[in-house]
């Protein structure tokens, strides 16, 4: 992710949410940017990553 549009998305979601802020990070940019590769994964490998996950009903 180092296109400026991937920069922009990471930057937004390094912006931690309440809970993540209670919780605390060393590093929120990497944080966010794992968050959005794992999300990207999903959304572009549906089936594949269903298969990988033990919260997807069958």
């Amino acid at each position: 992710m180092s296109q400026p549009a991937d920069e922009d998305r990471i930057a937004h979601r390094a912006e931690l949410l309440p809970e993540e802020r209670a919780a605390g990070t060393d590093d929120p940019e990497a944080q966010a940017e794992a968050i959005l590769e794992e999300s990207d994964e999903r959304t572009e490998q549906p089936e594949e990553t269903r298969r990988k996950s033990v919260q997807t009903p069958d």
